[in-house]
């Protein structure tokens, strides 16, 4: 593997493989096969710039096969999935998601024959996908003849077990699974991966092609090198003791500053909800938290009715420091008790 990759500079500055650089989608399937749990074969593998291009792609290739509607998890991404629904052609309908994640027997009364959804850790409840839903979206897949997009987010930032193995590896043949750098290393890179079933994986690769003729290809080498050397998993084992630190520091200031406050979702990620109780009004509360220097951020925004009942907050804290967030829930603190 290390001689493919030093062998690679020349061919580098060419256009290369719309499916990205033969090196990466290598080393990527090994990784993923590994850490992920995931059926991974670097011959259905694209690279791709980031989890917007890749949802793109996908909803592109199933238009191109008959589906008309894709369904997505609420709460969870209205804007950004209906979005690009309508960009390839495809009608948007929410789906609800309770504390074992969404609710198949709700989408199987749809007529959607594709659905985008975060299993190993929901974004932005926290829920992962309990098994026995697990094994039910499959089964609707295959019934229905549909497929699952994963958004395979976050997925290595788990702090109570191992993580969550991906959907994908349960039923390649029905899952597109879609992952980047994004949280792991930084948005800035611009590449993620896409795990592509065998049915749609032509497809995807000519929607790749023809959307940019392919990843910046020294990008990937220099990541690809980075996960063979081991560097990468030193790298995410060093940043989950970081986030575990400031996760542990977010829970001590609201257990100290706001305790009537009942806070889920922190088994992995970076952010909690907050579940407030009494009289509060959404709107009120953020304003409030802002002229306090302080960011808070609604539920609402997450919500396909954009609904501000329950109050729920989403607090993040993978890039604030510890002492920041001390101070932040400090100064909010008389706020989420209702005071």
């Amino acid at each position: 593997m290390r001689e493919a990759a030093r062998a690679m500079p020349t061919a580098a500055l060419d256009y290369g493989d719309p499916r990205g650089n033969v090196a990466l989608r290598e080393v990527m399937a090994g990784y993923l096969r590994r850490v992920r749990a995931a059926a991974a074969d670097p011959e259905r593998i694209v690279i791709c710039s980031g989890y917007a291009q890749g949802l793109g792609l996908a909803l592109h290739a199933l238009a191109r096969t008959g589906v008309r509607t894709v369904a997505y998890e609420d709460p969870g991404s209205p804007a950004t999935i209906s979005s690009a629904a309508s960009w390839a052609g495809l009608s948007a309908i929410p789906v609800p998601v309770d504390e074992r994640g969404i609710d198949v027997q709700t989408l199987a009364a749809t007529d959607a024959r594709a659905v985008v959804m975060t299993p190993a850790h929901q974004w932005p409840t926290g829920v992962a996908l309990a098994p026995e839903r697990r094994l039910a979206l499959i089964e609707w897949a295959r019934s229905r003849d549909a497929v699952v997009i994963e958004d395979d987010y976050d997925a290595e930032f788990r702090y109570d077990r191992e993580p969550v193995g991906a959907l994908q590896g349960l039923a390649a043949d029905r899952v597109i699974s879609i992952g980047t750098v994004s949280k792991s290393l930084a948005p800035a890179l611009r590449i993620g991966w896409m795990l592509c079933p065998p049915a749609l994986t032509e497809l995807i690769i000519e929607h790749k092609q023809l959307n940019d003729r392919g990843s910046p290809t020294l990008d990937q080498l220099a990541l690809a090198r980075m996960i063979e050397s081991g560097r990468f998993d030193r790298h995410l084992r060093r940043m989950r003791t970081t986030y575990a630190a400031r996760r542990k520091t977010l829970v001590a200031a609201l257990a100290e500053h706001a305790p009537e406050v009942r806070v889920t979702g922190l088994a992995a990620g970076f952010h909690a909800v907050a579940h407030l109780h009494g009289p509060a009004d959404e709107q009120d509360l953020i304003a409030a938290a802002h002229a306090r220097s302080v960011g808070l951020y609604g539920m609402s925004t997450c919500r396909s009715s954009h609904a501000t009942e329950p109050v729920q907050l989403i607090l993040g804290f993978g890039n604030v420091r510890e002492r920041a967030i001390t101070a932040g829930i400090t100064a909010v603190g008389g706020l989420l008790r209702g005071r």
